[in-house]
């Protein structure tokens, strides 16, 4: 093991999903693997000698005063295509704006030049807004699937990429679909092979996913074979779908299997510790124990679910039943693709939740008592939670983990923080950051050790 990076500044991690944690001056010493092999406080004995050696060697950096670490961003839920349509189409019900703005838009990215401009230009985009891991549906063509691969891990973004499926014949538009269930599942298959291939020599990780749409895309036969390519791939492959979305797709599987989309995604074998199930706004209590029990991850959407869910998920009831729960943007059902963004609007719903929305009800009876999330739960979510559910060692400025990290400047001229006088308390510095930075402030990020953004 070999120290290849030290870094020495001030900021924050969580300490769990409740509490987060302010460090001082801490000393980070990053291996070649980049690694965090261990934090010093000012106060250590090797304090000095390591951060001397470091500074000898060339490898030492200090972060400035004013300007503040925090773990990089997860984001477990994005439709890369779609950051071409984004912001756009938010008025529609959302089984009409697939067909109207979304299907149309994904499938212009059978053109691979096409697709590296985009999917180049997404990356970047969260990359710079402190996302340092990211979790993709692609689309349909796996060539075009496999550039959003690529695109990642040349910008140096820690990636978990999908090949969509969608082959119903009856569900699906014909300019825009998997030629048969076969089809499907064989380019998937390939699809994954293909991305662990890429990821042989990819410093910081791209996985593969296997990527049904969700249940009313697909056909038996799809979902079937799916289900035995993630036994087959249950080492490295991740699965990702769309779950109780909303009140049309949540009872769509009641009305073609009698049964939830949670139970029957179980059936097929696309719901285990490696399932990552967007929205998840409506599951029963016995599907909650199927997560519990599965550890499979809920993707909490805050942004998207005003759009088109129709109800606020309960997280905190979530999280109490012993769910995995993370955190997305959902490019672009939720058009913001800046994670900070994501936290905002978790606090922000889930406090309309708890105090409800209907004036005209009592206010006794207005909303769901124990429902509200602090800050410092929804900055779990984004960040250790994620990496929790994931399996990963990411998420945490703590020894054991990936430097994945961000540089946020409180003092940036054209986005100054309100933080006067060097007596204001960290956790009053913490909220300041999480509420109020915009894409200005970040100036810095790194992923697995490597700076991947300098501005």
């Amino acid at each position: 093991m070999t120290i290849t990076l030290a870094i020495e500044g001030s900021g924050f991690t969580s300490q769990s999903r409740d509490e987060v944690r302010y460090f001082e001056r801490a000393l980070f010493l990053i291996d070649e693997h980049g690694m965090i092999q261990s934090v010093l406080q000012s106060d250590d004995e090797q304090y000095d000698a390591e951060k001397t050696q470091a500074q000898e060697r060339g490898i030492y950096q200090a972060i400035a005063e004013g300007s503040y670490l925090l773990p990089g961003f997860i984001d477990l839920h994005v439709h890369a295509p779609q950051w071409a349509q984004d912001g756009t189409g938010l008025d529609e019900p959302l089984e009409v704006w697939l067909g109207k703005y979304t299907f149309p838009t994904e499938s212009k990215f059978s053109d691979e030049t096409y697709a590296h401009m985009v999917y180049g230009d997404l990356v970047s985009r969260m990359l710079s807004t402190g996302t340092t891991t990211a979790s993709y549906y692609a689309t349909v063509d796996r060539q075009g699937s496999l550039v959003l691969a690529q695109e990642a891990n040349r910008l140096g973004q820690r990636a978990l990429v999908g090949k969509v499926v969608m082959d119903d014949k009856e569900a699906n538009p014909d300019y825009y679909r998997d030629a048969s269930a076969q089809a499907a599942v064989r380019e998937t298959e390939r699809f994954i092979n293909e991305v662990a291939e890429l990821n042989e020599h990819s410093a910081q990780g791209i996985y593969p996913v296997i990527t049904p749409r969700f249940i009313p895309s697909c056909s038996d036969e799809a979902l079937r074979g799916l289900g035995e390519l993630a036994a087959r791939y249950q080492d490295y492959a991740y699965i990702q779908t769309h779950c109780s979305e909303s009140d049309w797709e949540h009872g769509y599987a009641y009305e073609r299997y009698g049964r939830s989309d949670t139970q029957m995604l179980r059936e097929f074998g696309l719901f285990t510790e490696r399932s990552i199930l967007a929205h998840s706004v409506y599951p029963s209590e016995e599907d909650m124990r199927v997560f519990a029990e599965t550890g499979a991850i809920a993707v909490h959407c805050p942004l998207s679910n005003a759009f088109f869910a129709g109800a606020v998920a309960p997280i905190r009831r979530f999280m109490d039943a012993g769910m995995h729960v993370a955190l997305g943007s959902d490019i672009s059902g939720g058009y913001n693709p800046d994670l900070y963004g994501a936290i905002r609007q978790a606090v922000t719903s889930s406090r309309m939740l708890e105090t409800g929305v209907n004036r005209d009800a009592p206010a006794g009876e207005r909303g769901v008592a124990n429902s509200a999330l602090t800050l410092n739960n929804a900055f779990y979510l984004a960040t250790a939670g994620g990496g929790e559910s994931l399996g990963l060692p990411i998420g945490r400025l703590e020894a054991g983990y990936a430097w994945d990290a961000q540089v946020v400047d409180a003092k940036y001229p054209s986005a100054r923080l309100p933080i006067f006088g060097e007596a204001e308390p960290a956790s009053d510095i913490f909220q300041k950051i999480v509420n109020l930075v915009v894409p200005e402030n970040i100036r810095t990020v790194w992923v697995q050790g490597r700076e991947v953004v300098n501005k």
